[in-house]
C-alpha cells in the first residue's frame, strides 16, 4: 500500500477533472522481476503518469499503447524481460515475463475509492479480481457490505474474504455459476505502515524525510512544543506535543515506535507507555546501558522482588531494539536515519539482512557459468 502516497495524488486530480486514465497492475511474474504482483501505474490521457511496474524498461512503452490495449475493455498483456525473448522488444536481461492487467477509468475508479479509503484509515483489505473471460475486471472486496448480483460475484467474495484471513494473495481458476471459467487473483493489501517518533530533535528531521519516501505514515511527537511543531516537519502526517501527564498515542499493532528525545526523564516517560502496547517495532537510540537503566528505574517503581527485577529487565530488553539500527558505518544523523529505517523495514518484512551477495551465492555462480557459456 506505500505506493499510494505516489499514486493517489495523481488519481484524486484526474478523478475532480474527469480525465480519462489507464491503471496498469501487475498481476503474475515469471522468472525475476523488479517489481512483484500488486505493483501499479497511472497513465493519464494528457500524458502524465505516476508508479511505477518494472525497473524503467516497460513503463514507456506501456504508457505509450495503454489507451489503444484498452478500447474494447480490461485486457492482461504479456511483457518479456529476457534478453534471448524476440516475441516483445524489452529484453533487459532481467529474466523474467510480466503480465499486467489494464483497464480503464470505469473499472479502475472503484478499486482506487477502496485503496483511498482503506489508506486514509490505515486498514488492511483484500481484493479479488477476475483476469480472463467474459468477467474481466469484475471485482469484489472484503470486507464488503455487498457480494454483487453477477454469476460470479460470490466465489469473488469468498476467495476475497480468504486472502484477507489469511493474509497472502493467490491466483486461482473458478467456475461460476453459468458455468464459465475465470482466472482470478485475489490481492491481500495490508495496512499502511506507520512510524511514531517520539523525539523531535534535528536527528528526528531526515528520519521523517527518509521514511517519507517509503510511503509510511509518520507522526512526531515531543514534550518540548518549540521543536514538535509542523514548519519543523512538513512531510509528517501528524506532530504534536505530549502532555506532562497521560498519553493520548493511538497506536497499532503493525507501527513502529523510536524514541530519541536525549531526554533521560521523557525517554523513560515515553518507554514506560510503550512497554505495555503490542508494536511492530519498538527501538531506542542509544547506549544500551543507558536503555537498562531506564528499564531498572521503571521495574523499581513496580514493586517487584528484588530476585525479579533482573530477569523483568532482560524480559523487556528482549522485546526493544536497543541500541536501535544496523550497523552500517557513519555517525551523521542522515546516517543513523538510515540505519534505523533499514532495521524497521528488516524487521516489517522478517528479512535476514544479508548482502544479497551473501545470500544468493549460487545464484551468481550459475550466471557467472552462464556468461561463460556464450
Amino acid at each position: 500500500m506505500t505506493d499510494l502516497v505516489y499514486l493517489l495524488p495523481l488519481w484524486n486530480e484526474l478523478r475532480d477533472t474527469g480525465t480519462e486514465y489507464v491503471l496498469a497492475t501487475v498481476v503474475a511474474v515469471e522468472g525475476s522481476g523488479y517489481r512483484k504482483p500488486g505493483a501499479r501505474m497511472i497513465v493519464a490521457a494528457d500524458g502524465r503518469r505516476a508508479g511505477t511496474i518494472s525497473g524503467g524498461c516497460l513503463e514507456g512503452d506501456v504508457a505509450r499503447k495503454a489507451f489503444w490495449h484498452t478500447e474494447n475493455g480490461p485486457t492482461v498483456r504479456r511483457y518479456s524481460t529476457a534478453a534471448e525473448d524476440g516475441e516483445v522488444p524489452f529484453g533487459m536481461g532481467c529474466g523474467g515475463i510480466i503480465h499486467l492487467l489494464l483497464e480503464r477509468s470505469a473499472t479502475a475508479n472503484p478499486l482506487f475509492q477502496r485503496l483511498a479509503q482503506n489508506f486514509a484509515e490505515r486498514l488492511p483489505f483484500a481484493v479479488s479480481t477476475v483476469l480472463d473471460g467474459d468477467w474481466i475486471g469484475q471485482r469484489a472486496f472484503w470486507p464488503s457490505e455487498s457480494s454483487g448480483s453477477t454469476a460470479i460475484a460470490g466465489k469473488l467474495s469468498e476467495l476475497a474474504q480468504q486472502s484477507l484471513d489469511g493474509q497472502h494473495s493467490f491466483s486461482q481458476t473458478i467456475q461460476a455459476e453459468d458455468q464459465q471459467i475465470a482466472t482470478v487473483r485475489a490481492e491481500w493489501i495490508a495496512a499502511r505502515p506507520g512510524l511514531f517518533i517520539f523525539g523531535a530533535g534535528d536527528d528526528a528531521i531526515p528520519l521523517v524525510r527518509q521514511a517519507r519516501q517509503l510511503g509510511w505514515y509518520l507522526a512526531v511527537a515531543d514534550g518540548r512544543t518549540h521543536l514538535a511543531t509542523r514548519a519543523r516537519f512538513p512531510e509528517a502526517d501528524d506532530v504534536f506535543a505530549l502532555p506532562p501527564e497521560g498519553f493520548p498515542v493511538q497506536l497499532r499493532p503493525t507501527d513502529a515506535a523510536v524514541i530519541l528525545t536525549h531526554s533521560l526523564q521523557q525517554d523513560t516517560y515515553i518507554l514506560n507507555h510503550l512497554l505495555g502496547r503490542q508494536l511492530a517495532y519498538l527501538g531506542v537510540l542509544g547506549p544500551r546501558r543507558r536503555t537498562s537503566e531506564m528499564l531498572l528505574t521503571l521495574a523499581s517503581e513496580l514493586a517487584l522482588p528484588i530476585t525479579e527485577v533482573e530477569g523483568r529487565v532482560e524480559a523487556w530488553m528482549q522485546r526493544l531494539h536497543a541500541p536501535m539500527g544496523l550497523d552500517l558505518g557513519g555517525d551523521t544523523p542522515a546516517d543513523i536515519a538510515l540505519a534505523v529505517i533499514a532495521e524497521i523495514q528488516q524487521d516489517r518484512h522478517r528479512a535476514s539482512g544479508m548482502s544479497l551477495r551473501q545470500k544468493r551465492p549460487m545464484a551468481l555462480q550459475d550466471h557467472s557459468f552462464n556468461l561463460q557459456k556464450r
